[in-house]
């Protein structure tokens, strides 16, 4: 019998167990499934029972003298039939006690089940024999950590030295022989590395073509990878232990993957979640170092002379053309302990909620990774902040003139929630996001109207279905936003619409939106009664109740202008009757 080397990493073959001294010694023979010697090796178990079968769990080499086989051709075939089944790697029969030859039915099933058989000529000790091959299968397993261990320190080196996912990705892909990719969750390419021989990769291993293949097959409702393959997990993508951020896939298609590899890809995985965890906390500084220079920018503690320079540094560099700022405010973030708000964009919103994510740092990680990647869209430079104490997103935009702003902003405003949707996915059906666009300016005025857009931006009231919001248009709302505290203005609500509201708590149909309606179609009663989908006859009974409620003529200007402001101011202030 020619020398067997070892099989896949962390295992031995039977063929390399038939070579070591201990089994050597009983001269063996294969009589049945020579072809299958090339079968790992798990265990070495020896028995003699007749449900010995029932035993074993698969991969072990059996040592036995056939006291268990059963003297009947039925029970022999049985015998062998059962081990085949559990899947055992080989029989090994010594010869001697039981059996001076082994019979002809036991071959016959071991042929016939593909399982190899072996017969010993001589006797030798199982307990030696089980030694020696479970001694080799430690030292495999040994190797196969010691080869793992080399490409985790090479993994790691190139982490010491500032290398990211591209490098890493390369190493594994070098050591598998193999493409490798890293993919989000939902299976988006991320990176992709070829094991770089030292010619051109054929067609078929070459990463992207590999790729493409992948995602044929997954078109095709087969999710998962082929047979084979390793998938390694990237752990850290949100709260839970479980929770994953990446997977690190590796393809056999230049060549079969072993063990080692799989342990490899394992260890590695836990590497790039430091990798990207790291670009993510990197990115939120720089975000949040933006957020500070455009804070102090609206405060007006960097002179206009010195702006443009600070904002070079921050990577920002404008045309000649004007300064266009916006404001996003969400209404659903992550309590931040410990934090306060300065009096630069504003006070903390009352009543906001905890947002998605592990905590406010991850949260604002995650979103200011998908903001930037949404705004390089947009076609314009764009110098991006993130403020965690006031829990919003100021940003300044370069505009070629000022005739583009509305354009300009729309396409942020998209951005801007797109980025908000993929960060936050748990927020679907959440109310969106407030976007503010202010007025276009140069270094000497944009200041004062970031923090005016801030402002705005807290007192923004709006229809939530309106992409963003010109802060002209929210004058009215931030003036009795800023006077929100003040009593008159509860009075003024109660004064003016209190028995309206009065009447709502406790009577149906609710006659506030009506009103609301109204005076938003300017007192159109035709177009008021589509809007509200309501006959004439009926508004006309709603707005006479109306009238009688609150002792006031709907269609006097000073009265329709006074019960305008009233409801605005209702959503700003609070009251009993409000």
């Amino acid at each position: 019998m020619a020398p067997q080397g070892p099989g896949p990493q962390g295992t031995i073959t039977v063929a390399r167990a038939l070579e070591l001294p201990a089994l050597r010694r009983g001269l063996p023979e294969v009589v049945a499934a020579g072809d299958g010697l090339d079968r790992p090796v798990r265990w070495v178990h020896a028995g003699e029972a007749p449900n010995i079968a029932s035993l074993l769990k698969g991969g072990e080499l059996l040592l036995t003298q056939g006291l268990g086989v059963g003297p009947r051709v039925a029970e022999q075939r049985a015998f062998v039939r059962r081990l085949a089944e559990r899947g055992i790697a080989a029989l090994v029969v010594e010869l001697g006690s039981r059996f001076t030859t082994l019979p002809a039915a036991v071959v016959d099933a071991a042929r016939s089940h593909g399982l190899p058989l072996v017969q010993l000529h001589r006797e030798v000790p199982f307990v030696a024999v089980t030694e020696e091959i479970h001694t080799e299968i430690v030292n495999e397993h040994y190797a196969v950590l010691r080869r793992a261990e080399v490409v985790h320190r090479e993994c790691t080196e190139v982490l010491l030295r500032g290398g990211g996912v591209p490098e890493i990705l390369r190493l594994v892909a070098r050591f598998t022989g193999n493409p490798a990719f890293l993919e989000s969750p939902d299976g988006q390419l991320l990176y992709a590395a070829g094991p770089e021989p030292d010619g051109p990769l054929p067609v078929d291993t070459e990463p992207l073509q590999v790729w493409e293949g992948l995602r044929a097959r997954r078109a095709a409702r087969r999710p998962e990878p082929p047979a084979g393959s390793v998938v390694a997990d990237v752990p850290g993508g949100g709260p839970g232990p479980g929770a994953v951020r990446a997977r690190l896939t590796v393809l056999p298609v230049a060549g079969p993957l072993a063990p080692v590899h799989r342990l490899a890809a394992e260890r590695t995985a836990d590497l790039l979640a430091v990798v990207l965890l790291r670009a993510r906390q990197e990115e939120e500084l720089t975000a949040r170092g933006r957020g500070d220079f455009l804070t102090d920018l609206a405060e007006g503690r960097i002179a206009a002379a010195d702006a443009p320079g600070q904002a070079r540094v921050l990577g920002f560099r404008p045309g000649e053309g004007p300064l266009l700022p916006v404001v996003m405010r969400l209404p659903d973030l992550p309590e931040v302990p410990g934090l306060t708000a300065p009096s630069g964009l504003g006070p903390l919103e009352p009543g906001q909620g905890r947002g998605p994510g592990s905590g406010a740092a991850e949260s604002w990680s995650l979103l200011a990774h998908a903001l930037q990647e949404e705004l390089a869209g947009v076609g314009a430079p764009v110098l991006l902040g993130v403020r965690l104490p006031e829990r919003r997103v100021p940003l300044l935009v370069g505009l070629r003139d000022a005739a583009e702003r509305g354009a300009v902003a729309e396409r942020v405003a998209a951005a801007l929630r797109a980025g908000v949707d993929r960060a936050w996915p748990d927020r679907a059906g959440a109310r969106p996001p407030v976007v503010v666009a202010g007025l276009p300016g140069g270094w000497e005025t944009v200041g004062d109207e970031l923090r005016h857009a801030a402002q705005a931006a807290s007192a923004a009231r709006g229809p939530a279905d309106r992409a963003w919001h010109d802060v002209r248009s929210l004058d009215v709302d931030l003036l009795l936003w800023r006077l929100r505290e003040h009593g008159d203005l509860a009075a003024f609500v109660d004064r003016v619409i209190g028995p309206l509201l009065a009447h709502d708590r406790t009577a149906r149909p609710s006659l506030v939106p009506t009103l609301e309606a109204y005076l938003r179609h300017a007192g159109r009663k035709a177009e008021t009664a589509r809007a509200l989908h309501l006959n004439r006859q009926t508004l006309y009974d709603r707005l006479a109740r109306i009238g009688r409620l609150l002792g006031s003529d709907l269609e006097d200007p000073r009265t329709v202008l006074a019960l305008s402001l009233a409801l605005q101011a209702r959503r700003h202030v609070r009251s009993e009757n409000v």
